[in-house]
């Protein structure tokens, strides 16, 4: 039999988010293995399949409605804590189910863009879309390079930039999801 320690917290906050962190790892991590716990998470999988919902996001908002209707019967104090246990549950459940994957787009506009765009490819390995802009304050005609990675690849990408075209302009945003050959992201139930 394997030991179970055991943790005394004495805050009801800290304990709140403690099993919060515990919960959405735990939950996470069967989800990830293609597994389920039974219940919500079956439901949430189907919302996600359907209708592009997080599963955090599902169950959170399953479980802020029983407390809602648990609230009456409880105090309001206890119903705040089952909250913050709900609310860290769910995040922490999507950063470990696609938190951890979750892809980058990058835009860079430089006069180097051929450049840049060769190496993306050879070096990263990563497709790359080239689309035709034009300046809002020049009127001059410029090549756009699009691409989606990885968070391990953006350091590799920065330094590509930096060494081609440090004056180049770059936007790094966030993807909530990323469907497509070798770089989706989505779990494939």
């Amino acid at each position: 039999m394997l030991p179970i320690p055991k943790f005394h917290i004495q805050d009801n906050i800290l304990a709140a988010l403690f099993a919060g962190i515990l919960t959405g790892i735990g939950s996470g991590l069967i989800l990830r293995s293609k597994g389920s716990a039974g219940g919500l998470d079956i439901l949430s999988v189907m919302i996600l399949k359907r209708y592009s919902i997080r599963l955090g996001s599902t169950i959170l908002a399953f479980n802020i409605c029983l407390l809602f209707f648990a609230a009456s019967r409880f105090s309001l104090e206890i119903a705040l804590y089952a909250l913050v246990f709900m609310y860290v549950t769910s995040q922490i459940l999507n950063l470990v189910v696609t938190g951890l994957n979750q892809r980058k787009a990058v835009m860079i506009i430089s006069t180097h863009w051929a450049e840049i765009n060769r190496q993306i490819i050879s070096k990263l390995l990563r497709g790359v879309t080239v689309v035709t802009g034009k300046g809002g304050y020049s009127g001059k005609e410029t090549q756009i390079i699009y691409t989606v990675i990885t968070l391990q690849e953006l350091a590799r990408l920065k330094g590509i930039i930096r060494e081609i075209d440090p004056s180049a302009f770059v936007v790094i945003t966030e993807t909530l999801e990323v469907m497509g050959y070798r770089i989706g992201n989505q779990p494939h139930w």
